[in-house]
């Protein structure tokens, strides 16, 4: 049974779950410690009583030893479960000798419930199953004959180890989840902060730059519209960061999406796809969207405004392939390089960079006087 620790060291609020959990039952430990050595002492039937004290200390030492390991987390492994385990079966195993055949309670009685807890805490149901199991049948194995009271007993191992490792795995996935939660507040908190830092000074210097732009006349004022073009994304860009409260767990079209993006860009665009909606999150689809907007942006920039372009989206098990082509001239070898070395980066970024955040893969097919394919693959699952 592989142990899930590697999993859940990667989420502190899962740890800080498990950490409570086993902090409870160090306490239990105790309890059920107190409760076997009272009741040992109190019917004091054993035929080996110095076997029997040296049983009664090793449990306490364990106990002691067992709070110890399972309070760091880098300590519970599957070894120290196993030993657990092991020092369980060892206690009930040793009342044949230290009582005799004909016992009625076993020495450890319910300190046994330590390693079953452990077990479902540590592997969730699977693990109190598991448990649960082996100690009903050392028990049942080793006892002449089984009466009502031991069937009960089992009967209640058997129902609370499976119980006890499902709500134990239930609150930790509730805790990671609230934890997302918060970091999707947390995320959302400073982008709108960062949406401020650019309406109060990136936008306004845009803004300025327009008018002083258009004041001047000539190449001002080309640089003069450029800028009020990179003012209004920024202010659409900000809107729908405001607006948009999940967008990695809200669903959207992808086909739907890119179809209006080929309606919006003014040229001749055929879009194909699955004869259904091609589902995907809000925020993949918005992102493959902005990238089919700038591919487009560029064909009506190096192509012409009356330029013929195509967009076909694939949809497999696991992955999405959009590809999007144009007739233009093609791009010459080396021009994408030059125009980073030189700071133009919307290739870089805006396409291939989108692409790359979403955890897929961009590849560019194109040559002088081949026109230009785009071909975007991206998994279904946005990245962690």
């Amino acid at each position: 049974m592989p142990s899930l620790l590697a999993s859940r060291t990667l989420d502190p609020a899962v740890v800080a779950v498990e950490d409570r959990l086993y902090r409870a039952l160090a306490v239990l430990r105790i309890v059920v410690l107190l409760n076997a050595i009272a009741l040992n002492v109190h019917r004091a039937n054993f035929s080996h009583p110095r076997l029997g004290v040296a049983v009664l200390v090793a449990m306490g030492a364990w106990t002691a030893f067992a709070i110890w390991a399972y309070a760091a987390p880098q300590r519970r492994v599957p070894a120290l479960l196993i030993a657990d385990m092991t020092m369980t079966v060892a206690s009930l195993l040793s009342t044949l000798v230290v009582k005799g055949p004909w016992f009625n309670a076993s020495v450890p009685g319910f300190w046994v419930a330590g390693a079953l807890l452990a077990c479902a805490v540590q592997w969730r149901w699977r693990g109190g199953l598991v448990a649960a199991a082996v100690i009903s049948t050392v028990d049942l194995a080793i006892r002449d004959h089984i009466t009502q009271t031991n069937y009960a007993n089992v009967f209640l191992l058997m129902i609370a180890g499976p119980i006890v490792g499902y709500l134990c795995g239930s609150l930790q996935e509730m805790a990671a989840s609230r934890a997302a939660a918060e970091r999707a507040a947390a995320a959302a908190a400073e982008r709108a902060r960062l949406a401020r830092v650019v309406h109060d000074g990136v936008l306004q210097v845009l803004a300025l730059v327009q008018r002083r732009g258009t004041e001047l006349g000539g190449p001002a004022a080309e640089l003069g519209a450029l800028a009020g073009e990179q003012e209004q994304a920024l202010r659409t860009l900000i809107r729908q960061q405001d607006t948009s409260a999940a967008p990695w767990s809200a669903v959207a079209d992808l086909v739907g999406a890119l179809e209006q993006v080929a309606a919006s860009s003014g040229l001749r665009v055929e879009t194909s796809g699955p004869g259904g909606p091609v589902e995907m999150a809000r925020g993949t689809v918005d992102e493959i969207a902005a990238v089919a907007t700038e591919c487009l942006a560029n064909v009506a920039r190096h192509v012409g405004s009356d330029a013929r372009a195509w967009v076909l989206v694939e949809s497999l098990s696991d992955q999405v392939v959009v590809t999007i082509r144009d007739e233009g001239p093609g791009i010459p070898a080396g021009r994408l390089e030059a125009a980073a070395a030189e700071g133009r980066l919307g290739v870089v970024e805006s396409i291939r960079g989108r692409i790359r955040d979403l955890g897929g893969e961009a590849l560019l097919f194109t040559d002088t006087g081949l026109g230009v394919e785009w071909e975007f693959t991206v998994p279904r699952r946005a990245p962690a």
